[in-house]
């Protein structure tokens, strides 16, 4: 009996320690914020957010450039017609009108 109290006594220590680092070692694979497989999946997330963004930034540009048409002093005027044409739903009498789908874009 005085041998398993001694063993017992001289165990419990370690097997503490090696159950505390048993815990931070799986929390630092399987964490939900700070571990490894946490870190690829956010790895991942910014990767298609950049996709997004690249994105959504060329059409920044594309209006940026259709409104460029309308401001400043140099107004051009292919770019007033068409959005006068679009905003006021109307065409001229020689022009033909073709029409597309409500899920196409017209530019």
């Amino acid at each position: 009996m005085r041998a398993i109290k001694r063993t017992i006594n001289i165990l419990w220590l370690p097997l503490v320690f090696g159950g505390l680092i048993w815990h931070f070692a799986w929390y630092a694979v399987h964490g939900p914020r700070v571990g490894s497989l946490a870190r690829e999946a956010k790895a991942a997330e910014i990767s298609s957010a950049h996709g997004i963004l690249t994105k959504v930034e060329a059409e920044r540009d594309a209006m940026e450039r259709k409104v460029a048409g309308l401001r400043g002093d140099l107004i051009d005027r292919d770019v007033l017609d068409e959005r006068a044409r679009a905003l006021l739903n109307m065409v001229g009498k020689d022009e033909l009108v073709v029409p597309y789908g409500s899920n196409q874009r017209l530019y």
